[in-house]
């Protein structure tokens, strides 16, 4: 088993980061930036705001940092190379995104269908 090299993966995972944020960004303040502002209308919530943006900043630079020390813990056992990255990105996407929007939706059916 080899050492896990720290300081590249805060490189890389801050590399990771930038992507992330600017795809959220993208996302989320351009293409369904409308859509959440009504939702959060709809749900009586005030506007995102600043602060609430630095913390959605950070913790995309702490999911690219995971990401990459996944890559890094795994890459002995599967081998370095696209494969190995594609697996390690999926398990994140899958535990930071898939699942808790699988559980909302389900929480949200559930609460619509055993009221009244």
């Amino acid at each position: 088993m080899g050492h896990i090299n720290i300081g590249r993966v805060i490189a890389g995972g801050l590399l990771a980061g930038l992507i992330i944020n600017i795809s959220e960004f993208i996302l989320n303040g351009v293409v369904l930036a409308q859509s959440a502002e009504a939702a959060m209308r709809a749900l009586n919530l005030p506007p995102i705001d600043a602060r609430m943006i630095v913390v959605f900043v950070l913790l995309g630079f702490a999911l690219g940092i995971v990401t990459v020390w996944l890559y890094a813990a795994i890459r002995p056992r599967f081998g370095p190379g696209v494969q190995t990255a594609v697996c390690a990105a999926l398990t994140v996407w899958f535990l930071a995104y898939a699942y808790p929007s699988a559980f909302m939706a389900v929480m949200h059916d559930v609460s619509r269908h055993s009221v009244g």
